[in-house]
């Protein structure tokens, strides 16, 4: 196994958990260290708090090279699974990634990945600069095998190009074997460099005794050189007749195309996935606290309380304090809106955001998986790894497949040997080639990734892979209302103040804000928004909270008593009219001075109205369920324009009402942020939590919206359906290039490099196809309505 040199490891240490001496030449083992683990991996699970790295079960994810479609996927699963002490291992085809989870007491990260390389395969830290540089070296082997193989393909169909054309008697017999042999000489290259991915494959499945899909292909390849080459060097035997280089270099460069394409458009669609989570910085400027200065260091050694610089087009490498300096950030990924942020002293800023315009220093306050970023990667890791269904049936008939197409090789062989021993082995070798089913293996996973790449740039995450496919059969939508429908807080929708309070209206609505900053309700906090005057000479003492009641506090100046404000009742007052209502009152021994009233009221989401329009004009019924009273959430329905509701919800109702939908054959999906969504967000066929919701809602949705957008839930139904549509695009597709290419390859009416032309297509026309979801972005965020857009009018709440 091939393995790049130590370079960001080189500081790590060499020691084992268990103490032991590692010898420095095996650069595997630097990353046996318990301070290399956090690089590419964290603790899986709740370890015993306090517990060193190696007591606790790690969940690793490596980037692996070698690969090239499900069935190297299932043959690294299985040499994983084999190794004692890995507990779980997943791989993705479509990314190239794996995630192995291990037990340090009894395997480290060294044998695991020696298992990975025994089984023909390279496995590097995920996250890191090894993998980014192991990608481009890829990449431009991959560009210089095609240069070759394209380059001696036109210089064989140069020499080939006379025995097509030439009449009988035309050529001697000295002059075609002389072309014969230069073809040969041509070919070699081809064979030996540009077919190296294909033979190594194929000789690493023969000695694990497996199929892949590298097998047939590397067959088809070596038969026809061997027959070629066999026709000229005894131009007299039984296979002297024709040769067929030109066929084999011009399929081999066919192949390698599709191959070269296919790799770029996969990195630039389910590859965004990757990007979004490359994000940090690999090293950053640290303050030294002896020498003063500032020193780059690996990212992976900060620690909470560091100071750190960062430069403008840098990305902030953790959570932390502005501690000197001012800026503007980036925070498209934690928002999906794309406006900079203002982030003056003091201001907070997280992982993974951009520092857009001045070198600024920042104070550590969390790092790794407890930064947000952290915690966004990890959902995509896990979402990146999952297998939706389409996809796990057509790893599980991959195998069964391939064998089946060497024995419908085999047999066309043999029943074409007695016409032409020659044309026999080419028409095996065509149904070697066309039936490769790459395209069926790729069909599900690329554009189901290509969907979460796109989505994730948009501001939504997928946790669970599956539910997009879930979601595109969808049929009804239950929101949620405050925080979901509505926004978080409240808004003053009428301050009247009383005649007889002998105050100015600003007066009144100071007094009122002094009282209310000293409460976190949102009507108090609504009420100190609404300003007011500056108070000279007013003065409060001890301020009291009276739970669901409101505050209270004696005050001194032009006025003097206890001033009270909350309900009407507790500020000793009669409640008037409908509605959410608070009074501000002073008290003079039994003698109650009403002083002003207020009512409030929640705001509806600017896009509220026009999501819930969209949603039902694609065939999606919307309902809301609410814990909120009755009159209250049936106002906020029709305003949204939702025909049913229902208020005075416990989530135990909730639940009920969801199951009664689903048990009337009906696909719901539920959107909520709530701490009493969790169990109704669990019993969804499909959920979504916004990104500021309860860390409960998040751990039971299937996308988490991490912005304020509305507008992202239609967005992600309608790329869900377009994203379903491709797939079985690409099924169809898939299933009927097979269908009618197999009979051609057996009745002898499709050459070889037809077939590896044919081959290539359709790989790369399922690839193409589920680019197109990338582009669908631009579209979607359509969808998604600004948050500045014209707010409706406000929806007064019932009295509580």
């Amino acid at each position: 196994m091939s393995i790049p040199p130590p370079g960001p490891y080189a500081d790590a240490g060499a020691s084992a958990v268990a103490g032991a001496a590692v010898p420095p030449a095996d650069p595997l083992a630097l990353l046996d260290d318990p301070q290399e683990w956090p690089a590419f991996g964290r603790p899986h699970g709740a370890g015993a708090p306090g517990a060193a790295p190696q007591d606790t079960a790690w969940e690793s994810h490596v980037v692996l090279g070698g690969m090239h479609c499900a069935a190297c996927a299932l043959t690294i699963e299985e040499a994983l699974r084999r190794v004692p002490g890995v507990l779980e291992a997943d791989v993705s085809a479509a990314t190239c990634r794996a995630r192995v989870v291990w037990q340090p007491g009894q395997v480290l990260p060294s044998d695991w990945m020696r298992a990975v390389g025994r089984a023909g395969y390279q496995a590097m830290p995920a996250m890191d600069a090894l993998a980014r540089e192991h990608r481009v070296r890829e990449h431009r082997r991959a560009l210089w095998r095609w240069l070759v193989a394209g380059f001696c393909m036109m210089q064989v169909m140069m020499y080939a190009w006379p025995a097509y054309q030439a009449m009988p008697g035309d050529l001697s017999m000295e002059m075609e074997q002389l072309l014969r042999w230069a073809s040969w000489v041509i070919s070699l290259p081809v064979v030996l460099f540009a077919c190296g991915p294909f033979f190594s494959s194929a000789l690493r499945d023969i000695r694990q005794r497996r199929v892949s899909m590298d097998l047939p292909v590397a067959a088809g390849m070596l038969i026809t050189f061997v027959v070629s080459m066999l026709g000229t060097f005894d131009p007299t035997g039984p296979f002297g007749h024709e040769v067929y280089y030109d066929s084999l270099t011009m399929f081999v460069f066919f192949l390698l195309t599709g191959r070269w394409l296919e790799l770029r458009l996969r990195d630039r669609t389910a590859g965004a996935l990757e990007a979004v989570m490359n994000r940090l910085p690999d090293s950053v400027e640290r303050l030294d606290g002896e020498k003063g200065g500032f020193t780059r260091v690996a990212t992976r050694r900060l620690r909470v309380g560091d100071v750190v610089r960062v430069l403008p087009g840098e990305a902030f490498p953790a959570d932390g304090c502005i501690v000197a300096g001012s800026t503007q950030a980036d925070e498209a990924l934690l928002t999906g809106e794309s406006t900079a942020v203002d982030k003056p002293q003091g201001a907070a800023v997280t992982a993974g955001s951009y520092n857009l315009r001045a070198a600024v220093q920042v104070r550590v306050q969390s790092l790794g998986e407890d930064t947000r970023f952290g915690q966004i990667v990890a959902l995509m890791e896990s979402a990146s790894l999952q297998k939706p269904r389409l996809a796990q049936l057509a790893d599980r008939i991959a195998r069964p497949f391939l064998i089946g197409v060497l024995l419908a090789a085999a047999l066309a062989a043999a029943w074409w040997w007695p016409t032409d021993p020659g044309h026999a082995l080419m028409v095996a070798v065509a149904v070697l080639v066309v039936t490769c089913p790459c395209a069926l293996s790729l069909a599900t996973p690329v554009a189901m990734l290509t969907a979460a790449g796109t989505l994730a740039r948009s501001g939504v995450l997928v946790r669970n892979l599956q539910a997009l496919e879930t979601l595109a059969g969808v049929d009804t939508v239950v929101f949620d209302k405050t925080g979901t429908l509505t926004r978080d807080g409240l808004s003053l929708q009428e301050a009247h103040v009383a005649p007889q309070a002998g105050l100015a209206r600003d007066e009144v609505l100071g007094l009122a804000a002094l009282l209310a900053r000293h409460s976190l309700h949102p009507v108090s906090r609504a009420v100190a928004a609404a300003g007011g005057a500056d108070l000279t000479g007013w003065s409060l003492g001890e301020v009291q909270e009276i739970g669901g009641a409101g505050l209270v506090a004696a005050v001194q100046g032009p006025l003097a008593g206890t001033l009270r404000l909350g309900s009407p009742a507790h500020a000793r007052l009669a409640p008037q009219g409908e509605g959410q209502q608070a009074a501000l009152s002073l008290q003079r021994g039994e003698e109650v001075i009403e002083l002003a009233r207020f009512a409030f009221a929640e705001e509806l989401r600017p896009e509220a109205v026009a999501v819930v329009r969209q949603l039902q004009q694609a065939g999606v019924a919307v309902q809301l369920l609410s814990g909120d009273r009755g009159g209250a959430v049936q106002r906020v329905a029709a305003r949204a324009g939702i025909d049913t509701a229902q208020g005075d919800c416990t989530p135990q109702d909730k639940l009920e009402r969801l199951r009664a939908l689903q048990q009337a054959g009906h696909c719901v999906a539920m959107v909520g942020d709530g701490l009493n969504d969790g169990p109704v967000l669990a019993g969804a066929h499909v959920s979504f939590a916004f990104g500021r919701a309860v860390p409960l809602a998040q751990s039971k949705s299937d996308l988490a919206v991490m912005g304020d957008n509305l507008g992202l839930v239609a967005q992600t139904l309608t790329l869900s359906r377009r994203t379903l549509h491709i797939v079985r695009q690409n099924l169809w597709w898939a299933a009927g290039y097979n269908a009618l290419g197999v009979p051609l390859a057996i009745a002898g009416l499709m050459p070889p490099w037809l077939a590896g032309l044919g081959m290539a297509l359709s790989s790369l026309l399922v690839v193409a196809n589920a680019a197109r979801l990338a582009r669908d972005q631009g579209n979607a965020r359509a969808l998604a309505i600004p948050s500045d857009a014209p707010q409706p009018a406000p929806i007064p709440l019932e009295m509580a």
